[in-house]
């Protein structure tokens, strides 16, 4: 049965500049907004988007994003003809088949979009926060006879050199581009997400294998290519919040964003819903010492203390006399008693034992690894 588009979702990164926040798990599955994993915006997009056939590519501490997504049912994913399906590398006969580079990645899997046979793939990176509809950019790509159709946005120039950033013409075509580029010429950045006329990628990514086997990553290799070789390539222009949490200061910003009540993201607009695996658990509870201002607490929480412009994610235990001021708090993460915590993100599973201070500024954040334990010991709360 043929299907007219596939999303591939590369979520194999590891997220190094995100640090002990992604020692142990890959970086699309770092928690965000209290209720959610990175990875959801971009699965959510696709369902909200008619985009049911989604491979979900993955390599790099694969086990809680796998479990996260499992076959794709919290997104309405998981269906007879298409559904989301989990990518690792593998071995054949021809070897070990780890991923190179994103480019890499799909040609590795190019016998799962075959069996789709669509006339174009999207290409989605599993580690931004934002709402986009897809199939207006797929409009906007036929309607232009492109070859590839490039999301872009402007970012601030400081941050330029952080993305692939391109010049285009006054029809919108792209007629340069740098890849990460230490003196950027503009600061138009790519954002991850590229839609492909899939039989043409496929013979670019075929034929490169048979010769030289260099063409590994898009934005290094395979955009080059496709300036050289003069195909049609646009630029599509996003207007929505859109954020790249790399970094700890971006991650921690994001969170603290999303606490805003007109945030641009609108998150509780139910025509565009951000789905997720969350887990059944309790009721949240507040003791009588509990005092809660400008805060999102989800599902599962004991709270004792004071949280402050905080978010506080599902199953997270705050002892008597603890204040937690300007942080994001991750999953399953204990607090004891009398302790501060300030401009902070704490790590999924983390215990900070009674009396214990973690306290960082806006140019650098506090951060507690996956599961760390800071401070003495006492029973928990």
């Amino acid at each position: 049965m043929k299907t007219e588009t596939v999303a591939m979702i590369l979520a194999g990164g590891q997220g190094s500049r995100l640090g002990k926040l992604t020692k142990q798990i890959a970086k699309p599955a770092v928690p965000f907004g209290g209720n959610y994993r990175i990875i959801d915006f971009a699965l959510s997009n696709c369902a909200n988007s008619g985009i049911s056939d989604v491979g979900v590519v993955t390599q790099y501490q694969p086990l809680v994003l796998n479990r996260h997504v499992g076959n794709g049912s919290s997104w309405g994913l998981n269906r007879h003809n298409g559904g989301a399906t989990i990518l690792q590398p593998y071995s054949s006969v021809e070897g070990e088949k780890f991923f190179k580079g994103t480019a890499h990645a799909v040609f590795q899997n190019i016998a799962f979009i075959e069996e789709k046979n669509p006339d174009y793939v999207v290409i989605l990176s599993g580690d931004h926060i934002y709402k986009m509809d897809y199939e207006k950019m797929l409009d906007y790509h036929k309607a232009r006879a492109a070859s590839l159709t490039v999301g872009v946005m402007p970012v601030p120039w400081d941050e330029a050199s952080r993305f692939g950033v391109m010049n285009t013409d006054r029809t919108d075509r792209i007629i340069e581009f740098q890849e990460k580029p230490d003196k950027p010429k503009s600061n138009l950045a790519s954002m991850g997400i590229y839609i492909f006329n899939w039989p043409r990628l496929k013979q670019y990514l075929e034929d490169n294998q048979s010769k030289n086997r260099q063409m590994e990553d898009f934005g290094h290799h395979v955009i080059p290519a496709y300036l050289r070789n003069s195909e049609a390539i646009y630029a599509y222009s996003f207007e929505g919040y859109w954020k790249d949490v790399g970094t700890i200061e971006s991650l921690w910003s994001a969170n603290m964003e999303f606490l805003e009540p007109n945030h641009e993201l609108n998150i509780r607009n139910t025509d565009w819903r951000i789905y997720s695996n969350n887990p059944n658990t309790t009721p949240q509870f507040f003791t009588k010492t509990a005092k809660i201002k400008d805060s999102m607490i989800t599902d599962g929480c004991y709270i004792a203390g004071e949280i402050d412009h905080s978010i506080i994610s599902n199953n997270v235990k705050v002892g008597k006399g603890s204040v937690i001021k300007d942080s994001f708090v991750m999953p399953n993460a204990v607090i004891g008693e009398n302790v501060r915590i300030d401009k902070a993100i704490i790590g999924e599973g983390a215990h900070i034992y009674d009396g214990a201070e973690v306290v960082g500024t806006e140019s650098e954040i506090a951060v507690i690894g996956y599961q760390e334990e800071v401070g003495g010991y006492s029973d928990e709360v």
